[in-house]
């Protein structure tokens, strides 16, 4: 066994061991990554906010996309003040807010999404919202509408002890980020504490559908792989086929958020399905990759 497969081991992350309670669990994303690779590509990972436009529409929209080809969905919690947002999510949230909605219901967005696909289905989530509920109560409710775990955006190891209690607890993945900025220590210790996937920022600055994709996508890779990591997701920027299949060459999964949130606001949850369909044609890993 490598040094780095130790670590793994006694961490308990990447293989989703759940220390804690005297059990393991299988990780949902890691298990529905590992699923795309034997196949011989990357992972699509599509998001979505809940409740926008409305509670159904956001349930129909996350079930076009793992029907046709999303193998992790990220569903988003609409919150006040999104920093890491650009303007395409952050109307989307502020909509689906206007709407009514409540933090609870992203549990039956949950729900109704695992019970209707095979996707693994994380909640990307600012701290905040979880606090508020409690952090035990959310990982309970969370685990039992079938999530997979959680994305945390706005929290970082370090200071992530009783969200690590509690998804140990309970079996669920904890998705961290890394991002070019990130010092070899803070790509380490990251590193350690995630289970599931490693999401990689490929640009600094908030979410948005860009014209090109970063080169700093590549190296962030590359550097939390030699961190340990054992899958790694990008996002940030993706908004067609051409990036998909760029970072697929590379990358474990590619992360799409505001194309499809276009596509939803624009089309309906039949345009999600579109996009997705589309997208999905980019995964496919060449000879060489």
């Amino acid at each position: 066994m490598s040094a780095t497969d130790q670590h793994a081991q006694q961490q308990g992350t990447q293989s989703g061991s759940a220390e804690s309670t005297g059990r393991t669990t299988a990780s949902k994303a890691a298990a529905a990554i590992d699923r795309a690779r034997a196949e011989g590509r990357a992972a699509l990972v599509g998001y979505l906010p809940a409740g926008f436009p409305t509670v159904q529409e956001s349930i129909d929209a996350a079930i076009a996309l793992a029907r046709n080809g999303a193998d992790v969905i990220e569903i988003g919690i609409p919150y006040s003040d999104p920093v890491m947002d650009g303007s395409v999510i952050q109307a989307a949230t502020t909509e689906a807010l206007a709407n009514g909605f409540h933090v609870a219901s992203v549990f039956d967005v949950v729900k109704a999404v695992t019970d209707a696909t095979e996707a693994a289905v994380l909640v990307m989530t600012y701290w905040n919202p979880v606090m508020r509920l409690g952090v035990d109560e959310f990982a309970r409710r969370l685990a039992e509408a079938g999530g997979a775990g959680l994305i945390t955006p706005d929290l970082i190891p370090d200071e992530a002890a009783e969200w690590i209690q509690a998804s140990d607890k309970y079996g669920l993945d904890r998705v961290f980020l890394v991002a070019p900025s990130s010092t070899a220590e803070r790509m380490a210790m990251t590193v350690a504490a995630t289970r599931g996937f490693t999401y990689a920022v490929s640009l600094m600055g908030v979410t948005g559908a860009r014209a090109s994709v970063d080169e700093s996508a590549r190296r962030v890779v590359a550097e939390a792989r030699a961190a340990g990591a054992e899958r790694v997701c990008v996002g940030l920027g993706v908004s067609n086929a051409e990036h998909v299949r760029e970072i697929a060459a590379y990358a474990d999964g590619v992360i799409v958020g505001t194309a499809i949130v276009s596509a939803l606001r624009d089309g309906g949850p039949d345009a999600v399905g579109e996009l997705a369909a589309e997208l999905s044609r980019g995964l496919e890993r060449g000879a060489g990759a």
